[in-house]
């Protein structure tokens, strides 16, 4: 006679702010990386029911509109003119050009169109061409992204006026680490762009990288501090380092695949209403690993062969792998 198994009822402690603060502290997020982690993963997908449908992924497509040659030195990034990554540097794309890539974009499936330029930030003698660009997308019916790195004051709100829906800035890392990637500006650079994000009434797209020589801590410390900004954002896309030759962080080591699924988890938690995006690295990741990532609570995938510089599973294979998990585009 088969033994009898009885089932195994998991309670969670309500993962609150501070009554004083508001804030999530790092400890509170840490509970949840220690989850074991099937637990973890069961919450998250059970917060992740609460506020989405669990078999519908929202697809965005990513086009670099202005390609090499960053004054920044991102230790990360091909496109730093600080780095040997024999990336040849482009010019400023025609707003002709990016509409015809946004028209093929949503004739394969994409609803939300992002464009990102290689630079500290958007010089005036841009902005007139960046704005017709976002115009252009705008009017083919898709949401609208960019990510431009670094706003002067007004810059926000020029971008808003010309039909921009999000803003991309991730926060890459946490506070203590961000030196040990990135010295030509600082974490508050990037929180102050936000905060004019925020102001311009833009929806705000700011995630992070692992892979990057940081410790959970670190990985907790990220999280605690998307979690806290007011409010949530809107994206979170959580990037798995891709190692680029000639970047310092070329011979980084990989953390383990449980430990990606686990900040997906705890990001879902912590921010229950935002799109968590499964963002770089996925053309690494096998379908189980994916899988796994969508149980956890991602929503959102960048849907096409390429990302900026960097390699991306072409649609026919990400079409297969939803129809093996039975999920339909939003």
């Amino acid at each position: 006679m088969p033994q009898e198994t009885q089932a195994h009822t998991v309670e969670f402690k309500r993962l609150t702010p501070h009554p004083e603060s508001g804030a999530y502290s790092l400890d509170a997020v840490a509970e949840l990386f220690e989850l074991p982690f099937n637990d973890l993963v069961f919450r998250a997908q059970t917060v992740h029911r609460q506020y989405f449908d669990a078999n519908k992924v929202q697809l965005s497509t990513l086009l670099s509109v202005k390609t090499g040659g960053c004054s920044e030195d991102c230790g990360y990034c091909s496109q730093s003119a600080r780095h040997d990554t024999g990336l040849e540097k482009a010019a400023l794309m025609n707003a002709d050009e990016v509409i015809d890539a946004a028209r093929i974009a949503k004739e394969n499936g994409a609803s939300r169109f992002c464009m990102g330029a290689a630079w500290r930030g958007p010089k005036t003698k841009d902005l007139a061409e960046v704005k017709k660009m976002i115009a252009g997308v705008k009017a083919l019916g898709m949401e609208t992204c960019a990510t431009f790195g670094m706003l002067k004051e007004g810059q926000a709100e020029e971008l808003r006026d010309s039909g921009l829906d999000y803003y991309n800035h991730n926060l890459d890392t946490s506070p203590e680490n961000y030196a040990n990637i990135v010295t030509s500006h600082s974490y508050q650079d990037r929180l102050d762009t936000l905060g004019k994000v925020r102001k311009a009434g833009l929806s705000v797209c700011s995630g992070g990288i692992v892979g990057l020589g940081e410790t959970r801590r670190d990985r907790i410390g990220l999280i605690a501090q998307l979690a806290n900004l007011e409010p949530q954002p809107d994206s979170v896309p959580i990037n798995n380092l891709v190692k680029i030759e000639g970047t310092p962080l070329e011979e980084g080591e990989a953390i383990d695949w449980t430990e990606f699924v686990r900040m997906i988890a705890v990001a879902r938690i912590t921010m229950p209403k935002s799109f968590v995006r499964l963002s770089a690295g996925r053309q690494q990741m096998p379908e189980a690993m994916q899988a796994l990532c969508f149980m956890a609570g991602a929503n959102s995938i960048f849907y096409g062969d390429k990302l900026l510089t960097t390699g991306n599973p072409d649609v026919s294979r990400d079409r297969r792998l939803f129809a093996k998990l039975d999920i339909q585009p939003l």
